[in-house]
């Protein structure tokens, strides 16, 4: 199981946006160029990203903002922006455990509350980190500082 690539992608673009703004028109297909995939699926995310009110873009321009401060967008706005996981549940319980079984019966009741705190923890982490840290760290590592 994993989290869908939409995240990571989505991370991809703000860092690629931010680093990008002064020097390139970054548009769709720029930064599909960037991330190596389809611009079909940059304007899909960045679409979710717009719907979630966290970027604006104007189209022709290739302009995209931010609707708030990079310290203000945290990646678990991201994160649930872009639909990462399905039904906000990152676990996905296997369909059909045997009720006639003691085990089978019982899975839900030893494993449902511990799933959720290991959710709720991923979700409390991606809470305490934004963009602002993300796009400083793209800065040093894409400018060399760190390689």
């Amino acid at each position: 199981m994993q989290i869908s690539s939409r995240f990571t992608i989505a991370m991809h673009i703000f860092a690629a946006c931010d680093y990008f703004k002064d020097t390139q028109k970054v548009t769709s297909q720029f930064l599909a160029g960037s991330v190596n995939v389809n611009p079909v699926i940059i304007r899909k995310i960045m679409s979710q990203l717009r719907d979630a009110g966290l970027i604006n873009v104007q189209r022709g321009t290739g302009g995209i903002t931010l609707t708030r401060d990079p310290e203000d967008i945290t990646l678990l706005d991201v994160f649930k922006a872009v639909d990462s996981v399905d039904d906000e549940q990152l676990f996905h319980f296997h369909e059909n455990p045997n009720m006639n079984c003691p085990v089978g019966r019982n899975m839900h009741n030893v494993l449902d509350s511990r799933l959720d705190e290991v959710q709720k923890a991923m979700e409390d982490k991606l809470a305490s980190m934004t963009l602002a840290e993300v796009f400083a760290d793209t800065h040093k590592y894409a400018d060399g500082e760190d390689s």
